[in-house]
């Protein structure tokens, strides 16, 4: 539980960090006014990446991490991470960057349940009546949302609202295929991140950034006042993945993506103490609908608080009385 809390925490600070680095003088001339959000990520990402091979690089993991990335389940982590890393943060860095870190986070925050359904439909899995009613209560307070301009955001409402559901495409997508790449014991959870962060720091340094002609404002970017807190973000955004991996070993993906997704929560207080940044009532409301339904649909809310106990207790006694 306390690596599940630390990982939503984490990453609260993580997206708020970034927003006080997109609010850098550096962002708003030139080229990397239009580039800010491929940039950033690009840049946090090459960190992340970078911290990962030095952390196992000193846990010397880095050969088994070779050996795990040639077996089937590393190509499907390879797949996952084009998903989460280039598309789902690239649009969520796109919408801090025009709607802020807390209505980002409340938007993004529908990934899971996004991720369930998905499931529902490529990996046949059933979904209760509730976890239905939680996933169009998610859908209807995003609507709200879209259509509920907030005239505070420092940027487009609609391209922020439409980065934050390219996150949640990406980071749902990219759920539901490394369960399915993660079956077999071929990856750990820290090999998993360090090819999933430097899968995305490729592509974004040899495809995205050379076809955009990206690469003289990144380095301008990289050499500013704005990389010491990008730095930051990506640290402490890759301890927050650290504990979320670990989470799900220890407590399982149900309960870890349950608190994870609560950093849509953290977001809302953490951005109003380091940025002073007062989101609206509606908004509010929204995100605690947006958090509650995700959680009822990508969960079974009998196991989340330990009430199918009495029934396991109940059937093993049937069981134990039969036999």
């Amino acid at each position: 539980m306390p690596f599940a809390f630390g990982a939503a925490l984490t990453w609260a600070f993580d997206t708020v960090i970034l927003s006080i680095a997109l609010s850098n003088t550096i962002f708003s001339v030139g080229q990397a006014v239009a580039l800010a959000s491929f940039i950033s990520t690009f840049l946090h990402d090459f960190t992340s990446s970078a911290f990962m091979w030095i952390y196992l690089g000193v846990k010397r993991q880095l050969k088994n991490c070779w050996h795990a990335l040639r077996s089937k389940s590393g190509k499907w982590m390879l797949l996952a991470s084009i998903l989460g890393a280039p598309i789902g943060m690239t649009g969520y860095v796109m919408a801090i960057n025009n709607i802020g870190p807390s209505y980002t986070a409340a938007i993004s925050a529908f990934f899971p349940a996004f991720g369930c359904a998905l499931s529902y439909f490529v990996m046949k899995e059933k979904l209760r009546p509730y976890q239905w009613g939680g996933l169009f209560v998610a859908l209807i307070a995003i609507a709200v949302l879209g259509w509920s301009p907030d005239s505070s955001v420092p940027g487009s409402w609609s391209l922020g609202v439409f980065g934050a559901m390219m996150t949640v495409v990406g980071w749902g997508s990219e759920a539901v295929i490394m369960a399915y790449g993660m079956k077999e014991p071929d990856v750990s959870d820290e090999h998993a991140l360090l090819i999933r962060q430097t899968t995305s720091m490729l592509s974004y340094a040899l495809v995205l950034l050379p076809l955009m002609g990206g690469w003289g404002v990144t380095l301008e970017v990289a050499t500013s006042s704005a990389m010491p807190v990008i730095v930051i973000a990506g640290v402490i955004g890759t301890i927050s993945y650290l504990c979320y991996y670990k989470a799900i070993v220890r407590i399982g993906p149900a309960r870890s993506m349950a608190i994870n997704i609560t950093y849509s929560a953290w977001a809302i207080p953490v951005s109003f103490f380091l940025v002073g940044t007062i989101p609206s009532l509606l908004g509010v409301v929204c995100a605690i609908c947006i958090i509650a339904g995700s959680i009822t649909c990508a969960t079974d809310v009998k196991a989340l608080l330990g009430l199918d106990r009495g029934e396991k207790k109940a059937n093993a006694n049937v069981t134990a009385d039969r036999a």
